[in-house]
């Protein structure tokens, strides 16, 4: 039973979105790979610290079918979207043209307000378009944008986006494409050799379960050698330990935009957890959250705002009860069931350490809540 793997307190935990649950074996690896280095030898820890990036970017290798040299660790996804928007040619020329969502999370936006042009131009898809379907990408991702960024999955309405067919549609309008995988990894399937977009942007925070500080960034291998970060530091250059002021020359891979000296506990943490994850495959996690989602459909569907159908909705469900929505948080906070809400309704995570039991209850509150209301 995976719930046994992780740290679940008493009730239950349906706050993937969010933060995702520790491993419990995550505090022992944590002092073995990070700790112990550190405090029990009198030797400098970095040459038993720095193998753990190289397991971080391994991690997500496997997890995501790449080669690991393509993923550069990031604290976060706004640092991540700034670095790589000011370090490619195409999107620091004048007059350049970027589309992107309303719904998309604000971070991003303001990171790419401040890392562009003054006199670009962002156009964003209105709030009320259905961005699960390809014909509304098609109708804004035309030939004079230079680059599209697309949330594989949107926080607030549940929606998946149809990466596949959008990083095909920018081919045929040479945009550049980035995809933001914050609220998909883990729990949605992403290969990205098929997927074969320009760059993708991700955290391990959410339904990783790798907790915050270990972010990445992933780069085309085509479009690497375009790539020149001004955001730069010794663990940017190709050697590191040249320890020559007077000369920079960046490194092969992915790695050129790391920077300064890098922080390590947190990734230290993420490799872990994202091992275990490429491992257990985020197929078999998907199957898991789509049987609890069908749980909640079947009960609750006049109350669903996100979209039903597999290919259509992310691993969150969204539920609206109009006048009633304080009553069942309520009433769902009392029985230590862990849930949020956003704009448009209660957000709803399972993963797969999400038992039937857990949805059954989670019904079960909703009911009688809505019950009591009347």
């Amino acid at each position: 039973m995976f719930k046994d793997d992780f740290c679940i307190a008493e009730g239950s935990y349906l706050l993937s979105h969010s933060v995702g649950k520790p491993l419990k074996s995550m505090e022992r690896h944590f002092a073995e790979h990070y700790l112990s280095p550190w405090q029990d030898s009198n030797k400098e820890p970095w040459q038993q610290w720095l193998p753990q990036i190289d397991a971080f970017t391994s991690a997500l290798g496997k997890l995501f079918n790449s080669p690991s040299s393509q993923f550069c660790p990031q604290v976060n996804l706004s640092s991540g979207l700034t670095k790589l928007v000011m370090s490619h040619p195409q999107l620091q020329r004048k007059h350049c043209k970027v589309l992107m969502a309303q719904s998309d999370f604000p971070s991003m936006g303001f990171a790419m307000q401040k890392a562009l042009p003054s006199c670009a131009q962002i156009v964003f898809i209105p709030e009320e378009e259905n961005l699960s379907e390809l014909s509304v990408w098609e109708r804004y991702l035309t030939c004079d944008i230079d680059m599209v960024f697309v949330s594989h999955v949107y926080s607030n309405t549940g929606v998946q986006a149809p990466i596949n067919d959008i990083v095909l549609r920018s081919k045929t309008t040479n945009s550049l494409s980035i995809i933001d995988v914050a609220q998909s990894a883990g729990v949605l399937p992403v290969d990205l050799t098929t997927l074969d977009a320009d760059f993708m942007i991700g955290s391990s925070v959410k339904w990783l379960c790798g907790g915050p500080g270990a972010a990445y960034l992933w780069i085309n291998k085509d479009q690497l050698a375009q790539c020149k970060p001004k955001d730069v530091g010794w663990f940017s250059h190709e050697n590191p330990f040249e320890f020559n002021i007077n000369n920079f020359t960046y490194h092969h891979s992915a790695l050129r935009f790391w920077g300064g000296t890098p922080s390590v506990a947190p990734y230290v943490i993420a490799a872990h957890s994202i091992s275990y994850f490429a491992e257990l495959t985020a197929n078999k996690v998907r199957r898991h959250n789509l049987a609890m989602i069908s749980d909640i459909h079947q009960h609750l569907s006049e109350f669903v705002v996100s979209p039903l159908h597999s290919s259509q909705c992310s691993g969150t469900v969204i539920l609206f009860f109009d006048k009633k929505q304080l009553q069942v948080l309520t009433a769902l906070s009392k029985a230590n069931i862990s849930v949020d809400e956003r704009k448009y309704g209660v957000r709803v995570s399972p993963h797969i350490y999400t038992t039937k039991e857990d949805i059954n209850a989670l019904i079960k509150i909703i009911k009688q809540a809505l019950k009591e209301f009347d």
